[in-house]
């Protein structure tokens, strides 16, 4: 694991950027090689998550000749919850919560949502008037 400000324990591959005030418990993976991955302010990340802009299962099967690599976007004021997988090609709006344990595939999620499970269901808005 190289240095990092958050845990010696949380992987950060490549270059992502990542606002003020972000919290990244051990044992997660950030993962921007080969894509832009940007992660706002204000965001807590449990631990045990994955932020993969990579996706290999083509190259592995012999469909494609390259690992496919996606953008991803988490806006500010996240909270992402333990054993979540955030993919590439994902649009993450402000004051969202991931619950634990969802896997977030290519999407664009409106702010103040919540997402939950496997595959994900997005309720849109769940936030929106409880603030």
């Amino acid at each position: 694991f190289q240095s990092n400000r958050f845990h010696p324990l949380v992987w950060i591959v490549g270059e992502p950027e990542i606002g003020e005030n972000v919290y990244i418990g051990g044992l997660s993976e950030v993962n921007a090689r080969g894509a832009r991955v940007q992660i706002g302010a204000n965001c807590d990340i449990a631990s045990f998550v994955t932020i993969n802009c990579a996706d290999s299962h083509k190259k592995c099967i012999g469909l494609s000749d390259e690992v496919e690599r996606m953008d991803i976007l988490i806006e500010h004021n996240v909270f992402i919850g333990s054993h979540s997988v955030i993919k590439g090609g994902v649009r993450i709006g402000h004051h969202s919560v991931v619950a634990a344990g969802t896997i977030v595939g290519p999407a664009d999620i409106p702010p103040y949502s919540l997402v939950v499970g496997n595959p994900m269901v997005v309720k849109a808005g769940y936030y929106a008037n409880k603030a």
